[in-house]
């Protein structure tokens, strides 16, 4: 859907950047990138500095930035289609009789996942009308939904950049503590989260490595309070 929207979008000025946030790099995304084809620039993001710079913590996120370089909007939950995927993958819309039990649940937890609607509509309204759409903020909006930078906060950043350095030169035991450490100190970062579950297990299910894992703490949560609600968009 992303890559209808940029095709869509393009003559009118507005370029659309898609960024994969792994520490795995290239060879952990190649092949998801690879299957949607995008004709759109596709980067990957492998030290997770969108998160550090902007503030993300969940996927997928947005943030709307106009031709003189200002954040229009800064990160947001934004699908551009109506299917949920909050697992990494696009969820089928039947499982095979034979799923096992755990993958059956989570299944049905992200048909549960509320996600706002109408972003791409939003997306073409801020095209057509620049700063008059009513989606465009001014700076000092912009600044009051940013995300405070509390001493928890930067430090949960500093301990996920040291686990991520210590994994990337083959420490990996060594990595856990430091991605544990972030966890507790900002339990609300889901990307910190799926990234240390994703690099012991893909599908980001139980091990005896992390406390949680993706199902259990969405569970614990309840799925629909995993993703943040844009106050446009709000039902």
């Amino acid at each position: 859907m992303w890559q209808e929207l940029r095709t869509e979008l393009h003559p009118k000025g507005l370029e659309i950047v898609t960024v994969a946030l792994d520490t795995g790099g290239p060879d952990a995304v190649r092949k998801h990138v690879e299957r949607a084809n995008p004709e759109h620039p596709s980067l990957i993001d492998s030290a997770h500095r969108l998160d550090e710079l902007l503030g993300i913590v969940n996927v997928p996120s947005a943030v709307w930035i106009d031709e003189d370089g200002m954040i229009v909007r800064g990160p947001e939950t934004a699908f551009s289609g109506p299917s949920p995927s909050g697992v990494g993958y696009q969820p089928p819309t039947e499982l095979p009789a034979d799923a096992p039990p755990k993958m059956r649940e989570a299944f049905e937890l992200v048909q549960r996942l509320k996600v706002p609607k109408g972003y791409a509509e939003a997306v073409r309204d801020w095209a057509d009308k620049s700063e008059a759409s009513r989606f465009a903020l001014p700076p000092e909006e912009v600044l009051a939904r940013s995300r405070p930078r509390s001493p928890e906060t930067a430090e949960a950043a500093a301990a996920f950049e040291l686990g991520q350095h210590l994994w990337r030169e083959g420490y990996g035991d060594d990595a856990v503590k430091w991605f544990r450490r972030a966890h507790e100190l900002q339990p609300d970062n889901w990307t910190y989260k799926r990234q240390a579950w994703s690099l012991v297990d893909r599908r980001q299910g139980p091990t005896d490595v992390y406390d949680g894992d993706w199902l259990t703490d969405v569970k614990k949560i309840g799925p629909e309070n995993y993703y943040e609600p844009v106050p446009e968009l709000e039902d």
